[in-house]
């Protein structure tokens, strides 16, 4: 009994061991909607001889064939990813001429296994120079890869490595971490205008934020009946909200263009339809015909350019419907003024 005694503390200990962050592994606190930056160097980690853990199936980071690229040294960062969340991690070295690689994985919360000793992970993701162009893209020195999460919260690692045995450099490391943040903030009464329009006109209306309130519990808009705009864009309508109702006819077009006073005020735009009987607006939205959202992009599109303003659009065919349009500040923005133009076709 003493001996069974003794190897079952001697199991606890060691699980107790492992299930803590290593030293060297950098901890870094992650803002949900917010892009946390963090520096780094080379010089900092150590080269890892065995990479054999990187191609095994549990864990498929990258392949025997690609090891060249992580012959220098590695650098360990940890950040933790809540649930309903998407991160995209970029790694920026400071010489534009030096050469890193990076990989990242997502175990458990109560899981801290580095390289060489991960032997299995949820996902593992890797981004590094590549051997031959790639047809409709193009790569310059930084490097970027990204993980999400449904349910449940997971540790995320980071490895930055040199390739082809580089063990000196800086880093600078963007955590873009978008989560859905649960309401915890009671509901102020909404600013809902009326705004009449005429087929084969266009009409305008002006607001400022600063009259509309927050809608803190955003979850409607990524509701499937609704499938306005996903939790991980939520960041983009922190701000104020404010409501303009008017009606689409049957077998009529409607284009709606909101056009921010000031340049450098961030808005965002939505818009949806429902039956002309309906009364919901959100956060009590439950469903609607369909919903249109536009907000600054994150990423250059190809072929297409950005400015200020956003533009939504909707249809009716044979019924006509209840419009009710949106506009929001990014970013928690509370003010600002506005001017809403309504084309109907």
């Amino acid at each position: 009994m003493k001996l069974l005694t003794t190897l079952f503390a001697s199991v606890f200990t060691f699980s107790a061991v492992i299930a803590q962050l290593p030293e060297h592994v950098k901890k870094i606190k992650a803002e949900p909607n917010k892009v946390t930056r963090v520096d780094g160097k080379l010089e900092d980690g150590q080269k890892i001889e065995d990479l054999s853990w990187a191609a095994n199936s549990s864990v498929a980071c990258f392949p025997g064939t690609q090891n060249s690229k992580f012959r220098g040294n590695h650098v360990f960062h940890m950040f933790k990813i809540p649930a309903y969340s998407e991160v995209v991690v970029t790694l920026i070295p400071h010489d534009k001429k030096a050469n890193f690689s990076l990989y990242g994985y997502q175990v458990g919360t109560t899981n801290y296994s580095v390289p060489p000793d991960l032997a299995s992970c949820v996902t593992c993701e890797a981004d590094y120079k590549w051997d031959y162009p790639k047809r409709g893209k193009t790569q310059d020195h930084t490097r970027s890869i990204g993980f999400n999460s449904i349910k449940n919260g997971y540790n995320i690692f980071i490895g930055v490595a040199g390739a082809d045995d580089l063990v000196k450099g800086g880093y600078t490391l963007e955590i873009d971490l978008k989560s859905k943040i649960e309401n915890t903030e009671e509901q102020k009464p909404l600013k809902i205008y009326s705004a009449e329009v005429e087929k084969g006109k266009v009409v305008a209306f002006k607001g400022d934020l600063a009259d509309g309130c927050k809608i803190h519990d955003l979850s409607w808009a990524a509701n499937s009946s609704v499938a306005c705009f996903p939790a991980t864009q939520n960041s983009k309508f922190t701000g104020n909200h404010i409501f303009f109702v008017t009606e689409i006819p049957p077998r009529s077009e409607m284009e709606i263009t909101l056009i921010p006073d000031n340049k450098k005020h961030n808005m965002s735009l939505y818009a949806y339809q429902d039956g002309t009987t309906s009364d919901k607006y959100p956060p009590e939205l439950s469903s609607c015909v369909s919903c249109e959202a536009e907000h600054k992009w994150d990423y250059p599109k190809r072929g297409k350019t950005q400015d200020h303003t956003r533009t939504v659009s909707l249809n009716a065919i044979n019924n006509p419907y209840r419009v009710v349009i949106g506009v929001a500040g990014a970013e928690g923005l509370t003010t600002g003024t506005f001017k809403i133009q309504i084309a109907l076709k």
